[in-house]
């Protein structure tokens, strides 16, 4: 007999950092379809844990945008400063798979020149404090093990992408759980909020594709379900850098009539996830972006299966749900 199928249950964090642009309506879009066409619930998190980024009054407008565009989520909103308590006790369950760090960035920089790794965007954690910390240093950060041998491979099967791999001690090294500054890192927190709220599917951009195989890593050491995952593409300037409040992207929300936000904003996110919608009202939209996105979805699903028909099998150690192994 077929179990019953878990119901969805998805979810749009932003952070409060500044107002709702394009490229965040785009993960919000996506997310937000994704659930309606699979009859589940979507859920709203704000990220704030990073305190010293925020911006008063921000959260707010964020919900009052999502609104406007016809976006109404399940539910109550939740904050992640409320939730300490749950990184908390996640933290204690880790226990000594976590290890306190003294080492800056510019010195994991300066050891990877010394290994001749480059000293790139990328920097692995070269293991400098995995024994403890060195005479006369003070902890910074709290750092979770990766195993190093065998070598921690994690694969997933992404939606929009298909499978995906990544060898976390190679390519990543032991990661930050609570960074120098005490802030909780989203990595954790993240990880710990999704399982909390009980998230099947977590739909978002491209940018954190990277990042998901550490989440998959923490979820399995804390005993936590293994969502699904979809990353759409992620909308660029035209120096090809992320659309973000960094590189100037603007809010597409300045309180103009709704009939505005349909022209100005709804309508180009929904293009560039590849939908066409020919609307004259909000309403309508979603009547028929809802649809379009499950027949869009099912095509491109298609479409990878037949590739992967074509492409020789993975490793023997990158099979898509192996566990990772306790941390050494």
């Amino acid at each position: 007999m077929t179990p019953p199928r878990t119901p969805y249950v998805g979810r749009f964090a932003p952070s409060p950092t500044g107002p709702l642009h394009i490229g965040s309506l785009v993960a919000a879009m996506a997310s937000y379809l994704d659930a309606k066409a699979r009859h589940g619930r979507w859920l709203v998190r704000v990220e704030d844990l990073d305190r010293d980024r925020n911006v008063a009054g921000v959260d707010q407008h964020i919900l009052a945008s999502l609104l406007r565009c016809g976006m109404q989520w399940d539910g109550e909103v939740t904050w992640q400063t409320r939730r300490t308590a749950l990184y908390e006790a996640a933290l204690e369950r880790l226990g000594d798979a976590i290890y306190p760090c003294a080492c800056s960035r510019k010195e994991i920089q300066d050891s990877q020149l010394r290994q001749g790794q480059g000293g790139g965007s990328a920097l692995v954690y070269p293991g400098t404090c995995r024994g403890g910390l060195a005479p006369g240093k003070a902890a910074r950060a709290l750092r979770l093990r990766t195993p190093l041998e065998p070598h921690c491979v994690i694969c997933f099967e992404d939606r929009w992408h298909g499978r995906v791999c990544q060898d976390l001690t190679a390519e990543v090294g032991d990661y930050v759980v609570r960074r120098a500054d005490g802030f909780w890192a989203y990595q954790l927190a993240v990880v710990v909020d999704d399982g909390a709220q009980g998230v099947t599917d977590i739909v978002r951009g491209a940018d954190l594709l990277d990042s998901t195989p550490r989440q998959i890593y923490l979820q399995r050491l804390l005993g936590l379900p293994l969502p699904a995952y979809l990353h759409v593409p992620v909308v660029v300037n035209a120096d090809g850098e992320k659309l973000s409040k960094q590189t100037g992207a603007q809010a597409f929300d300045d309180g103009a009539p709704a009939a505005s936000l349909l022209r100005s904003a709804l309508l180009p996110a929904a293009r560039f996830l590849g939908l066409d919608p020919r609307a004259d009202s909000i309403d309508e939209f979603w009547r028929q972006a809802v649809p379009a996105w499950a027949r869009m979805l099912a095509a491109r699903g298609a479409m990878r299966g037949a590739a992967r028909d074509e492409t020789p099998a993975a490793p023997p150690n990158a099979a898509p749900d192996a566990a990772p192994g306790a941390a050494p």
